[in-house]
């Protein structure tokens, strides 16, 4: 059987750790560690996965985990990976981003008393730097560190270097209250680990110091390592690199998730099948090797896309996303619920066309020549006479056939398609 510290070894997620003898603390689970989340938005991000995953398996290894909300550090913004300052959320705002994250977290760790002393907690520091006086913590906690300390940290070292931006005394005082964090946590809960990614490895070794300053007891920390794309950009962002790729389906549709995930580059789909899916190793190495014999059939993104469906969403929504793929590459978008055609539609180029104009019944020649499937009106003459015309999927030929009310559907729109893989999505108004 895999222990939980080769497991961990295995898919690559020990990056820095302060001590190699958390790992048998660790196999013999009964260790207490937490993650922070920073509340700044309403969702995590598949940036977050990595994380979450993390304190997952060591739940499973018999640990308990703290899923730990910024609500009060929050307030203030990490200055870590971050070029100039992060704009300051409200009181309401941080509250709101906060329940939200809470409701997500529990998909992924077990909250239920049944859970014995692996039970995961779900903890806000505001509840205990909202109450913390200004005094109290500048005697209790800023009397430890040095300012010659808090300048070598990476985050704080490579904003000095750019005066155009600086850092504020807000942002420097992060790594203070993150340490205060792990200290509370301690004492509260005996947390003896944090966990993170590397670029937090400076505030978790402040945090671990407060800890021995305070108490005189040996703390743990633990990072892995970024997630990046493969060529070396930040994982969780959309296809332009502009938007985050996030958690609730509200922001991100599973749909959308979906096809993000099935994008992932061959180079990088073994990472993130051992960073983001809970799939034995061995299975694993078993798609790594028909990725690399088979790499069309793309078999370790459709395993990767898949578990992190069921993971992130449920297995009814994943099976949905698997139809709505299958749909848009197999010609059957007419099949399609109503939310999962304007999913897939909102991947492609769209039209409106007025209700008064349908009932007139175009010509579907001069209807594909106002898209951009086609260059000209002869390109589209030439598209229908060779067959390559299709509405709703169904091949519309003769340059006399008409549109109209009854070739809707959902009674609103029409799917138009050129050859295999062009399409254009028109809705009726």
């Amino acid at each position: 059987m895999v222990t939980t510290s080769e497991d961990l070894r295995a898919r690559g997620l020990v990056h820095q750790v302060t001590d190699e003898g958390l790992f048998d603390q660790l196999d013999a689970g009964g260790v207490t560690l937490y993650a922070g989340f920073d509340p700044t938005a309403d969702s995590l991000h598949v940036g977050h996965l990595l994380q979450v995953c993390t304190l997952r398996r060591l739940q499973i290894g018999g640990n308990r985990p703290i899923a730990l909300a910024g609500g009060g550090t929050g307030m203030i913004g990490d200055p870590g990976g971050k070029s100039e300052e992060r704009p300051l959320l409200s009181l309401d705002e941080i509250a709101s981003n906060v329940a939200s994250i809470r409701g997500q977290l529990s998909r992924f760790l077990d909250f239920d008393e049944s859970a014995g002393r692996s039970q995961a907690l779900l903890l806000d520091n505001a509840a205990w730097l909202g109450e913390l006086s200004l005094l109290e913590f500048l005697r209790d906690t800023g009397k430890h560190f040095t300012v010659n300390q808090m300048v070598a940290k990476e985050s704080v070292k490579s904003r000095l270097e750019r005066p155009d931006q600086g850092i504020s005394f807000t942002e420097f005082s992060y790594m203070l209250l993150q340490a205060y964090d792990f200290a509370r946590l301690h004492e509260d809960h005996g947390c003896t680990l944090q966990v993170g990614g590397s670029d937090q490895w400076g505030n978790i070794t402040m945090g671990i110091e407060l800890v021995r300053k305070r108490t005189g007891a040996h703390a743990f920390g633990l990072t892995s390592p970024l997630v990046t794309k493969a060529d070396g950009t930040k994982f969780g962002k959309s296809e332009g690199g502009t938007d985050r790729v996030w958690l609730d389906a509200a922001r991100t549709s599973p749909y959308r998730l979906y096809q993000f995930l099935l994008q992932a580059e061959d180079a990088v789909v073994g990472s993130y099948l051992r960073f983001f899916t809970f799939l034995d190793l061995e299975e694993i190495d078993a798609l790594d090797r028909q990725t690399a014999e088979e790499p069309h059939l793309r078999a370790s993104q459709r395993a990767l896309a898949a578990s992190v469906i069921d993971l992130v969403h449920g297995e009814a929504e994943r099976k949905r996303a698997e139809e709505a793929s299958r749909a848009l590459f197999s010609g059957a978008v007419a099949s399609l619920d109503e939310a999962t055609l304007l999913d897939v539609a909102s991947e492609v180029p769209s039209t409106v066309l007025s209700a008064e104009g349908l009932a007139g019944r175009p010509l579907v020649i001069d209807v594909v020549a106002g898209t951009d499937l086609v260059a000209s009106k002869g390109e589209a003459r030439r598209a229908i006479e060779q067959g390559g015309i299709f509405v709703n999927d169904v091949p519309r030929l003769g340059l006399d056939a008409t549109l109209g009310p009854d070739d809707l559907l959902h009674g609103r729109y029409l799917v138009l398609r050129k050859g295999k893989r062009s399409y254009h999505l028109i809705s009726v108004q």
